[in-house]
């Protein structure tokens, strides 16, 4: 009846069925309406003996006397089963029979879907979270009464949606698309930056219903707000699912999530094998939202189950939802490999592997776990790695792990995002706190909330003190020494417009949708021209506009010719301290250099008798 995630439970196979039994006959026989009556039977007598509910034989008797007068000589050896089992049950911690002696949820952990309390159960019939018997009562009601309403209304889309469901999945060019021309392929691509490089890469789609989706995930995908498939999402899905091996670069906010999740979803809809795919990503922020989104987007399929493993929750309910048939296994490496170093999880059967900002991984020197971990899988599988940017360190990575990939850029390479008018301001280190305060004052750039990112931990909880004495405003700090529940509820608030400015190190630059942000400000200018292009990408999340001012100053000098490089190309405007630094002369001197060596070495129909001559010239000077 219930797979309970609770670790305290240690059910072997006879254990759970006779809980099953004891608790009552929701999941074998009887019909929904007498599931109902023996709620409302148990519900009258466990209000007369609620001093007793520690004692798990009186919870028996509590749930089949009622019933036994109705239900005739199934109940008897129901009754039977449970004095069978009596020993063995008092060793257990019972079920919960009502959803009021559940508690609620923390951060992180499965919701019940009737009333949100903690998910300590799965149920058997629809692999959805609930948190009593009462709950999963009333959850199958519900499910019955929508399953009446959609076979009444469409019969036959229900039994084509079955049938699809149950035979393989192939993709295939939509007619629509092989009767374009391929300049008419091409201009399309030009026109929304799409640039693939790689041998057979199937056209890009225009819409998702050219993928030939079972109806389910098609609905889906409407609830989840996707209409219409994004640059990455058209070219990223069809690649993903003819099963190849993928590296792709886009914007920040982009749609990335979605375009991996789709071919993960097909690739493993019809495996039996469990797990089927995994899913890597750097930060747990990160993970939580890529489970949240895959959860939605596989609402109603069969046996489609997720578990999250991240560190800064408890390891043991996550050890036991693994054991529960999960198809998608999504991760940080850390986590992952603590679990795999105990055998708690085989991934001899993965299918699809997804390495979610992979640029992060290296920076933060995860390549070494990630490649630990792909050794315990199938040199078989499907690899996709994906990101904002991609480094030199990143196209090594995909030489070693890609076999006959196709690579997929959006957009200008390495490049911020179009959708965000960037400022650069030269500020000095004194009077970067007075120029932050008076953008806040003005209110044609302030636009609330605003993200202010600082490269220091200390500096984020001063500077938000700062903010809030001097300005009045909601004001928070964001950084890696907050735990997991505090960040949660941060992130919250700045969805739910709780704050008004969160001050923040880079835990917030990477991959997290905050599509309600228009401003950002770079207090402290990024390290890295990378994590640069991440953290002003923040205010222009799926195609939405905003602004981004970034203070800058000669402790920045060793950036200023990238800052040149990749800034000036979109049009923005930069402060002559800037251009006439003898640093950036300087770097961009050396970088002529290095490029005329390197052309110099190249061998050329051109040069060849030169460097012949120049060679021979070198050995009789010897």
């Amino acid at each position: 009846m219930f797979l309970p995630r609770s670790v305290k439970v240690k059910r072997t196979a006879d254990e759970d069925k006779s809980c099953t039994a004891k608790k009552s006959k929701l999941s074998s026989g009887g019909s929904l309406l007498e599931e109902t009556t023996e709620f409302q039977d148990c519900k009258s007598v466990g209000t007369e003996t609620s001093a007793s509910t520690d004692n798990s034989s009186e919870i028996v008797q509590e749930h089949t006397e009622p019933a036994a007068a109705d239900l005739g000589v199934a109940n008897i050896q129901l009754a039977k089963d449970s004095q069978n089992t009596e020993d063995d049950d008092s060793l257990e911690e019972p079920i919960k029979s009502f959803s009021k002696s559940q508690r609620w949820a923390e951060p992180g952990e499965p919701v019940c879907v009737v009333c949100g309390r903690y998910g300590e159960y799965i149920c058997d019939k629809t692999d959805e979270d609930v948190c009593s018997l009462e709950c999963k009562a009333k959850h199958l009601l519900q499910t019955q009464a929508k399953e009446k309403q959609l076979t009444s209304d469409q019969p036959t889309d229900s039994q084509a949606e079955a049938h699809l469901l149950n035979t393989p999945y192939f993709y295939k060019d939509h007619s629509f698309i092989l009767g374009l021309q391929d300049e008419q392929v091409e201009n399309l691509k030009l026109q929304l930056g799409i640039a693939v490089q790689g041998q057979q890469v199937p056209r890009p789609i225009i819409e998702f219903e050219h993928c030939g989706f079972p109806e389910t995930l098609s609905n889906n995908l409407k609830n989840s707000g996707y209409e219409v498939p994004t640059p990455i999402q058209m070219q990223m899905i069809p690649v993903g699912l003819l099963g190849r091996d993928i590296l792709a670069s886009a914007d920040t906010g982009s749609g990335k999530t979605a375009a991996f999740l789709l071919p993960v979803i097909m690739k493993v809809l019809k495996e039996t094998e469990t797990p089927s795919a995994l899913i890597l990503a750097p930060t747990r922020e990160l993970a939580i939202q890529i489970e949240r989104q895959a959860k939605e987007l596989m609402a109603a399929l069969p046996n489609m189950r997720t578990v999250l493993l991240v560190g800064g929750l408890p390891l043991p309910p996550q050890l036991h939802r693994l054991k529960q048939s999960v198809k998608v296994i999504i991760a940080t490496p850390g986590r992952l490999l603590e679990i795999l170093k105990q055998s708690s999880v085989q991934l001899h059967g993965i299918k699809i592997v997804v390495v979610d900002e992979v640029d992060t991984m290296l920076k933060m020197g995860f390549q070494q776990q990630v490649l630990d971990i792909l050794e315990d899988i199938s040199h078989d599988h499907q690899t996709i790695l994906v990101s904002a940017t991609i480094p030199v360190g990143i196209e090594h990575l995909a030489n070693q792990l890609l076999r006959n990939f196709v690579r997929i850029t959006i957009g200008e390479k390495n490049l911020p995002c179009s959708n965000v008018r960037q400022i650069i301001l030269w500020v000095e280190e004194p009077s970067k706190k007075k120029k932050l305060f008076e953008i806040l004052n003005d209110k044609k750039l302030f636009k609330p909330p605003v993200l202010v990112f600082v490269d220091c931990k200390l500096g984020a909880d001063l500077l938000s003190d700062a903010v809030h004495k001097i300005t009045g405003l909601k004001c928070t700090a964001m950084h890696s020494e907050k735990s997991q529940v505090e960040r949660t509820d941060i992130l919250q608030g700045l969805l739910q417009e709780k704050y008004e400015v969160i001050v923040s190190t880079g835990v917030l630059g990477r991959g997290l949708d905050l599509v309600n942000v228009k401003l950002v400000v770079n207090f402290d200018m990024p390290s890295s021209m990378d994590e640069y292009v991440h953290q002003v990408g923040r205010a222009g999340r799926l195609g939405h506009s905003g602004t981004a001012i970034t203070f800058i100053n000669n402790n920045n000098k060793k950036l200023f010719w990238d800052v040149v490089k990749r800034v000036k190309p979109t049009g923005t405007i930069l402060p002559p301290q800037l251009l006439n630094s003898p640093y950036l002369h300087d770097q961009k001197r050396r970088e002529q250099q290095r490029l005329k060596q390197l052309q110099n070495s190249l061998v050329t129909g051109d040069n060849i008798m030169d460097i012949i001559k120049k060679h021979n010239k070198n050995n009789s000077q010897r």
